[in-house]
């Protein structure tokens, strides 16, 4: 259970981080606004013409009278910008990421070269880099989406669909944005997504105790507009703990579970 805490430790030294260098602090805010902006216009754009999507939607009710068309329609748009609204806060991260790639890439490098020792660098080009972003996004959002089938329908569960499925819910949503943050300093390292994935599972509270609290906070994208920067300093300074070796300051406690290697066989 200690590392819960830790994990919660990072999420504030990062903040902190950014905190005492303002100059990366506005830095690193510049991809968030502009996705905030981007989404925005586009939640806008869904709001006015949601109506007119679910009545080409659904021509099989243009005869229906008076109030079932309404109420039928009317249940369906909101239905329609609910969907638009869940997507824009379960993507809002992996897009300001995406966006963002140099951005943070630089922020990461210079929190590493803050903490002394060697500042890793992948030596790819930028496409190369944002495809790989890209490609990893992807992946993560597939498996997001297959556990959220799978939560949803058990929150048709009594009782445990209204208590125990939620906090699963926040713990994977939690696991998986630690992974989309860490990245940006583990690809820096050269380590692929089932590496990465393997690494934060082998400190599985950790990893939630740095990303549960940053889920709750970014169910409202302006808030994770602030919060990003301090949050990718944060995960790179735990992805620092997480690849150190043992006899290294920063390195993982000795009774810890061995740390990931970056030698490959």
């Amino acid at each position: 259970m200690r590392d819960l805490g830790v994990g919660f430790g990072y999420l504030m030294k990062g903040q902190r981080w950014v905190g005492g260098h303002g100059r990366w602090f506005g830095f690193g805010l510049l991809p968030g606004l502009v996705t905030l902006v981007l989404y925005a216009a586009a939640l806008v754009g869904l709001g006015y013409g949601a109506d007119d999507v679910t009545a080409w939607a659904t021509p099989f009710a243009d005869d229906w009278t008076s109030p079932w068309q309404g109420l039928f329609r009317g249940f369906l748009t909101v239905l329609v910008f609910g969907f638009g609204l869940f997507t824009a806060v379960i993507t809002f991260t992996a897009v300001t990421l995406l966006i963002g790639q140099p951005f943070y890439e630089s922020l990461s490098e210079q929190v590493d070269r803050s903490e002394g020792g060697d500042v890793p660098q992948s030596g790819l080009p930028l496409w190369r880099e944002l495809w790989i972003s890209a490609r990893d996004s992807l992946r993560v959002l597939a498996r997001v989406v297959l556990y959220g089938v799978v939560l949803f329908g058990l929150g048709f569960i009594p009782v445990v669909g209204q208590t125990v499925v939620p906090v699963i819910g926040f713990c994977v949503s939690g696991f998986f944005l630690a992974e989309e943050l860490t990245a940006v300093a583990l690809q820096r390292r050269g380590i692929e997504l089932k590496e990465r994935l393997t690494l934060l599972r082998g400190r599985r509270l950790l990893t939630l105790g740095f990303g549960v609290p940053l889920a709750l906070a970014f169910l409202v994208p302006f808030v994770a507009v602030f919060l990003m920067p301090g949050a990718v300093a944060g995960a790179t300074l735990l992805v620092r703990d997480l690849v150190a070796p043992p006899d290294e300051p920063g390195g993982p406690d000795p009774g810890a579970r061995a740390p990931f290697s970056l030698n490959k066989d």
